[in-house]
């Protein structure tokens, strides 16, 4: 009987360590994505604010069924500068994102 305990614990801790070394390269940065990050995403928002030198928007925008997003305010960036010219504080907009790694980088405002 001690033998088999001691055969059960040496079993249990070579497990555990084995599980341990596969996990020591898993973290976030590595793990995917659950949303397409090449989808292109719909949303309804007002402008919070604009920072045309950066070309990013803070938007307050409604949920994002695609994105599986809840209303909240955050910024977005635009690879093309002229998206966020003319926009002003207070504007309601629909906007098109895509996500690129940890941004969400705007194609579209109308």
């Amino acid at each position: 009987m001690e033998r088999f305990a001691i055969a059960v614990i040496v079993f249990a801790a070579a497990t555990s360590l084995a599980f341990a070394q596969g996990m020591k390269d898993t973290d976030m940065k590595n793990m995917p994505m659950k949303n397409d990050t090449a989808a292109t995403h719909k949303a309804t928002g007002v402008v919070k604010s604009v920072d045309a030198k950066n070309s990013t928007v803070v938007f307050a925008h409604e949920p994002v069924a695609s994105m599986k997003w809840p209303a909240m305010t955050m910024t977005f960036k635009a690879d093309d500068p002229k998206l966020v010219q003319g926009l002003t504080t207070g504007q309601k907009v629909n906007f098109e994102f895509t996500q690129r790694g940890k941004d969400y980088v705007l194609t579209s405002i109308k």
